[in-house]
């Protein structure tokens, strides 16, 4: 048997519930996984909130989209994959579970030198921020602004720019500036004033700005102080980013399916090897899903929160 979170209805962690079932089978070009590790995201959220959608016929929805485990059967048609791989898997459905199944293609393997539960807590977020700073064409002597640097897309698009060897302006709460000194980051406060704080730490201009945060401000200020529009992306602002002819990344914009499954591979080994660090705030067992739902909202965690099956 399968023990995994579902969400019985749309609403509040109220609505979470672990049930259990028959462990599945793989079918052709799917494979099995023992999940060792889940991540935890926004995303899982929204799915049981009703942001995208409370259309009942799909309930009960099975939540998770991010996993780090081993292989435990492989359907027919797989061939990179064997029983007993350490692998990591997104997207997947229903990854807050003891097993759950993937399409072979979204299976990668899981660096030796790379934790269960930051490997279960890359992708989702890495492959963000990894297109976003593809996206604003980040290269060597550029400045960027990073809108919500602190946040689990920004703390990994902060550090990729930063091996770009682009000089990074990170706005997150006071808090928070040390980390991102450490990441070699130069941090400032969001808020009232932004705008000339900004242009007080970058004389001589920005020249690409992400908006991970999805706010006015944010947009605003990128707005003011980049030139080419086409290098300020966006995976938050849906609402005023097209009408500004900025770059939309993600669902409802630009998927970027190819550069996201690119930078799959390339985040693993560089967290590998310690290119890139994954902060991991929190665990909690699969059975107290509800409180790492509630330590999730209440913004309080800077890295990653994870469960454990």
């Amino acid at each position: 048997m399968t023990t995994s979170v579902q969400a019985q209805a749309y609403g509040g962690t109220e609505v979470l519930a672990i049930v259990e079932s028959p462990t599945p089978e793989p079918g052709p070009h799917e494979v099995l996984i023992t999940v060792r590790a889940a991540g935890v995201n926004v995303a899982d959220v929204k799915v049981y909130g009703g942001v995208w959608g409370t259309d009942p016929a799909k309930l009960p929805i099975p939540l998770g989209f991010e996993v780090a485990g081993v292989v435990a059967a492989v359907g027919d048609g797989v061939e990179h994959l064997a029983v007993g791989d350490a692998v990591i898997a997104h997207p997947v459905r229903g990854g807050y579970a003891t097993e759950v199944l993937a399409p072979a293609d979204t299976v990668i393997a899981k660096p030796e030198g790379l934790g269960w539960a930051e490997a279960s807590g890359l992708q989702l977020t890495g492959t963000a921020a990894a297109h976003a700073v593809h996206a604003a064409g980040v290269s060597a002597g550029d400045t960027v602004l990073v809108h919500g640097a602190a946040g689990g897309v920004g703390l990994v698009a902060v550090q990729l720019a930063v091996l770009r060897d682009a000089t990074v302006i990170g706005t997150a709460a006071p808090g928070q500036h040390d980390l991102l000194r450490e990441l070699g980051v130069v941090p400032t406060t969001y808020g009232d004033g932004l705008l000339e704080r900004v242009r007080e730490l970058a004389p001589d201009g920005v020249d690409a700005a992400l908006d991970l945060a999805g706010t006015d401000e944010a947009l605003d200020v990128s707005l003011a102080l980049v030139a080419d529009r086409q290098r300020i992306a966006t995976i938050a602002n849906f609402d005023r980013g097209p009408k500004e002819g900025i770059r939309v990344l993600g669902a409802g914009g630009e998927e970027g399916k190819d550069v996201r499954a690119a930078a799959a591979v390339e985040i693993a080994e560089l967290a590998a090897d310690g290119r890139l660090k994954v902060f991991v705030e929190a665990t909690f067992p699969l059975t107290a899903v509800v409180a790492a739902h509630e330590l999730l909202s209440s913004r309080k965690a800077t890295g990653k929160i994870v469960l454990l099956p």
